[in-house]
């Protein structure tokens, strides 16, 4: 009988190596169960078992054994993180095992169009990553965080750079405002910082600059001609005349939040802020949104020439001036084209306008019943300003 339990156990023993063989030779097979793309949120304090069977009825592990193995091995070791995870082709169990060890989550990609502003900003965080908009506008009406470069600053609106970025699961608002302002310090300091302490040019102004020229033109060979349009007018104590200056101060009043804009009307012109370019000469007080490099760039450098007015072209493009006769028939011919086209695509009435969802207002100059208020400031582009008595070498 005892020669019988011996043999029981032995055998015991080698069916249970002969498992543990089978268990972590699976641990290096890949598998899949599913078909497309998966996202899987782990939840702090799942316990490893229950993790395992959520995989197997997902499809990511054909069994619990071989994951639990590794998992009780090294569980002193390691510790399983929560979260988001993407999964998207074959793993293995270890595969898998070692993802949850390092916090591989996965991260949701936010793209932030050039031209962008805060309120834009604002609506696509909350679309993508359900962040409070209120509490964005908040922390990025606060300019403390970039004092360092803009003493001037009264927003981060300007420094909340574009690009796509990736964040995490239920990342805070103020993290995001923390990455997209390290961003613009990186632009800055690895593209424009030695130009900017070479030039002597006001970082405010230029970004100031820059973010009108984002808004007017879509194309970056425009950009350049554009600023320089602006840097003459300014030059010149002339109006900017503007229309997205106009869109932003009613955005700060709490209109024209909603995407597509309206038309901008007569008394949207009207409207006494310091943002608007139809009442007040010079710059605004700040951006009026975050530029991209390219215009960043046009704004530090704008192209030479002798154009003051520019209206749409009705592909995208504008149509430059240096006369005011030259761009009255410009505006002539732009509307004709307009009547055309929505004769030949039956478009409704008030459908159509010029390209750029703010810029239904073609570039005539401002007439003479426009109020012009702060015509005695004289504003010069940013990089005509004197700096310890040297005369900066600003292009126009």
């Amino acid at each position: 009988m005892m020669r019988l339990l011996k043999v029981l156990f032995v055998l015991a023993i080698l069916a249970g190596i002969l498992f543990l063989a089978q268990a972590w030779r699976e641990l290096y097979q890949p598998y899949r169960g599913y078909s497309g793309n998966q996202i899987l949120l782990i939840q702090p304090g799942t316990s490893a078992p229950d993790l395992a069977a959520l995989f197997v009825q997902r499809g990511v592990l054909a069994r619990r054994l071989p994951f639990l193995l590794r998992y009780f091995i090294g569980r002193t070791q390691h510790r399983l993180k929560a979260g988001e995870y993407l999964f998207d082709r074959p793993l293995r169990p270890i595969d898998v095992y070692q993802k949850l060890i390092r916090g591989d989550i996965y991260l949701h990609p936010v793209l932030i169009p050039e031209g962008s502003d805060r309120f834009d900003i604002a609506s696509i965080l909350n679309r993508d990553l359900k962040i409070n908009p209120e509490e964005f506008l908040r922390i990025t009406g606060n300019a403390a965080l970039i004092h360092d470069l803009d003493p001037q600053a009264t927003s981060l609106e300007g420094y909340l750079f574009p690009d796509t970025y990736r964040f995490p699961r239920n990342v805070s608002a103020a993290a995001v405002v923390e990455t997209m302002l390290l961003r613009f310090r990186h632009i800055y300091n690895s593209k424009f910082k030695q130009d900017f302490q070479q030039s002597g040019a006001s970082l405010h102004d230029v970004i100031t600059l820059a973010s009108l020229v984002e808004k007017e033109t879509p194309d970056h060979l425009e950009r350049p001609i554009v600023a320089g349009v602006f840097a003459r007018r300014l030059e010149r104590n002339m109006q900017l005349a503007c229309d997205p200056t106009v869109v932003y101060a009613a955005r700060l009043d709490h209109r024209m939040l909603d995407r597509p804009l309206p038309p901008i009307t007569r008394s949207d012109l009207d409207f006494d802020s310091p943002y608007n370019t139809y009442l007040h000469i010079g710059l605004p007080p700040g951006p009026i949104a975050n530029p991209g490099e390219a215009s960043i760039r046009a704004a530090f450098a704008p192209a030479p020439g002798d154009a003051l007015y520019f209206v749409s072209n009705n592909h995208g493009g504008h149509v430059f001036a240096a006369t005011l006769a030259e761009h009255e028939s410009n505006v002539a011919r732009y509307r004709k084209q307009v009547a055309e086209l929505r004769s030949t695509a039956q478009l409704d009435a008030d459908a159509p306008g010029p390209p750029s969802s703010e810029k239904p207002q073609v570039k005539s100059p401002p007439t003479k019943s426009l109020k012009t208020r702060g015509q005695n400031k004289k504003t010069t582009h940013p990089r005509t300003k004197k700096r310890a008595g040297v005369q900066a070498s600003g292009r126009a």
